[in-house]
């Protein structure tokens, strides 16, 4: 009997395997859709960042000139970063089915005895911080900046002066 049982919880876990698969595709693409737009400055800034959160659109209102650079750059970090934070919480509300479905699964420890639960070694990834470049939070005495002297750029010009290459 516990040999039909065991062969029983088997099929169940391959077929909810199976399940979980194809809803990750599905779910996969649709986040691969996903955008988000935020306006800032009473809407002379709008932005637009894919389900990354890279900046893929950006567009300013005629009255832009109204605003310092200033006030065009914070507000720019904000609307992205929000941006960001919008995309990233309707990805978790996509997930959101998968995992409910997921918890109602048998853990694999509950039908192999001694067996890890696999959900549980996954090591939690911290959140990149949002702070500018130049905040105390980013800066850590134990890790010397790396600053490299004498070095010629050779690269052609380009619109943007930081490009990894």
């Amino acid at each position: 009997m516990s040999n039909e049982r065991l062969q029983a919880d088997a099929a169940m876990m391959m077929e909810a395997f199976a399940e979980q698969m194809s809803g990750i595709a599905e779910i996969q693409r649709n986040r691969s859709r996903l955008t988000a737009t935020v306006t800032a400055c009473d809407k002379r800034i709008t932005v637009t960042v894919n389900a990354d959160g890279i900046l893929i659109g950006t567009k300013f209102a005629d009255d832009i000139k109204d605003l310092t650079y200033e006030e065009i750059a914070t507000a720019m970090t904000q609307s992205v970063q929000a941006a960001s934070a919008k995309v990233q919480k309707m990805a978790r509300e996509l997930m959101e089915p998968l995992r409910e479905r997921k918890d109602r699964l048998p853990r694999l420890s509950e039908l192999l005895e001694g067996a890890p639960d696999l959900g549980e070694m996954m090591p939690l990834v911290p959140p990149a911080s949002t702070a500018p470049p130049d905040a105390a939070e980013r800066r850590r005495e134990e890790e010397p900046t790396m600053v490299y002297g004498d070095v010629e750029d050779v690269r052609p010009r380009s619109m943007i002066s930081d490009l990894d290459r």
